[in-house]
């Protein structure tokens, strides 16, 4: 069949499999191209299928030769349904893998249930004994809770007052106006249980209660803070919670895990367009200017160039460095004074009649289509393909 884009707001409701293929490639041959890593061994990432988690299993993978298992939840194809594109990453991701000789398995399901849990600890008990790393990158809109079955739902809304603000809608080039209602202090706690650290400490106790935790064991969650004129929304808003939570839960494990000589860390990552940025009001269009400026002085990174550069500089060497609250600060070039001096000017100037020559909106555009595998111009869009596609390491879902 021919697959081609459909995107209903900040989502695409269709994923091309060749496509997703090529982002995939494309991502392995530039780890390929840079100096090989020194090992991690064996490495579970949770949250393994798109953006950083996908970016961060690939650098473990291609860069330091790891054997990996990824979790994530997908859905397979279905009649005329493509598979998500999460599913099409993790099938070029283990293809790719194996023809390399590395080991790569995946398990497709809720990372939040005990019941993934247990199956993710079976797998290392049967084919690796322990564990070196485990990278948390889950962004989930809604969690439920293993032990009580109750679901809570996050929000993407202020604490206090209600935050106003210019956005844009990427596929319209309209800029316009935006007012977010404050959450309530239930929202605030909710978006806490859901994308803060609690289950990441219990998928780390569970693995220790299995002593499957090698000596030298780290992990790391995923984090971001972003400027000033987003604080509001993100950093002072109910998912800031959320991430003051992962910080604290950091903390907390890396003191847990020193009888090992483990260590636990927060990576504060830049912002890229992923399907959890493109989500928030403001961000999108915060990010296309972002990207112009940090193109004009040769800055840019995205996710690939971030993890892999994460694995290089902190998870790979001895005693990373560290701000002064004990982070991994990946937002280090963003968040430089230049840039943000230029975003900011940019930012206070920007319309829809100007927004071409003040953003790269369509860099923005191509990043979020290529999420789903689309825009991709090594691929021909006009070719037949079956939407069905297998994973090795997982049985036949379709």
């Amino acid at each position: 069949m021919i697959i081609l884009p459909k995107v209903r707001g900040f989502i695409c409701t269709t994923a091309h499999p060749s496509g997703c293929f090529e982002n995939v490639l494309q991502q392995i041959n530039y780890v390929k191209a840079q100096q090989g890593l020194s090992g991690s061994g064996r490495v579970l990432v949770v949250g393994a299928s798109t953006g950083y988690g996908l970016a961060s299993r690939i650098s473990a993978a291609f860069g330091c030769q790891a054997s990996t298992i990824g979790v994530s939840f997908e859905k397979a194809a279905k009649g005329k349904r493509t598979a998500s594109a999460g599913w099409y990453n993790t099938a070029a991701f283990e293809q790719q893998a194996h023809k390399d000789g590395l080991y790569a398995k995946s398990l497709n399901g809720d990372a939040f249930s005990s019941e993934i849990k247990q199956q993710v600890i079976d797998l290392i008990k049967a084919d690796w004994g322990q564990v070196d790393m485990v990278i948390y990158s889950l962004a989930s809109p809604r969690r439920t809770d293993p032990t009580s079955g109750e679901t809570y739902s996050s929000v993407l809304k202020p604490i206090g007052e209600s935050y106003h603000n210019k956005t844009i809608d990427p596929f319209t080039s309209v800029v316009s106006e935006v007012t977010i209602d404050s959450a309530t202090e239930q929202e605030v706690a909710d978006t806490v249980t859901v994308m803060g650290g609690e289950d990441w400490q219990m998928w780390i106790d569970a693995l220790r209660d299995n002593d499957l935790l090698a000596d030298g064991f780290k992990t790391t969650a995923y984090s971001y803070i972003g400027p000033g004129l987003t604080h509001p929304i993100y950093k002072d808003g109910a998912i800031g919670m959320a991430k003051r939570h992962v910080q604290q839960t950091a903390d907390n494990l890396n003191m847990q895990l020193s009888d090992i000589n483990g260590s636990a860390y927060c990576a504060v990552n830049k912002a890229v367009v992923t399907q959890s940025s493109a989500a928030i009001p403001v961000v999108p269009l915060y990010i296309a200017i972002l990207f112009k400026v940090m193109h004009e002085l040769e800055l840019h990174e995205d996710c690939i160039e971030q993890m892999y550069r994460l694995f290089q500089d902190y998870l790979c060497v001895a005693t990373p460095s560290l701000d002064d609250e004990r982070r991994i600060r990946l937002d280090d070039k963003e968040m430089q004074e230049d840039v943000q001096r230029g975003v900011e000017v940019s930012w206070q100037e920007v319309s829809s009649s100007n927004i071409e020559s003040l953003a790269n909106l369509e860099e923005y555009k191509d990043k979020f289509l290529q999420l789903f595998g689309f825009g991709l111009a090594s691929v021909d869009y006009t070719v037949e393909v079956d939407p069905a596609v297998s994973i090795p390491s997982i049985p036949d879902e379709a």
